[in-house]
């Protein structure tokens, strides 16, 4: 029986789900307050970066799909 009662006493019950609402909300905003917004240089570069990456990626997908394409033809006519 004790074994059992200390394992009740060691359960710790959560908090309904209101509070918990309330404590997640409480969190995200507090998180929230600990964001830097870039600058305008810091935006401008990372976007830059961020679009020749874009315009490589489709280069590579349209050089693959093109050259598989041309496989199919030569294998199969």
């Amino acid at each position: 029986m004790a074994h059992t009662e200390s394992k009740k006493a060691a359960k710790v019950r959560k908090p309904n789900v209101f509070v918990r609402i309330g404590m997640f909300i409480r969190q995200m905003f507090q998180e929230l307050s600990k964001v830097v917004a870039p600058s305008g240089k810091e935006l401008l570069g990372w976007s830059v970066a961020v679009f020749i990456f874009v315009v490589l990626l489709m280069v590579f997908i349209t050089a693959l799909d093109y050259g598989l394409g041309q496989l199919m033809v030569t294998l199969f006519g």
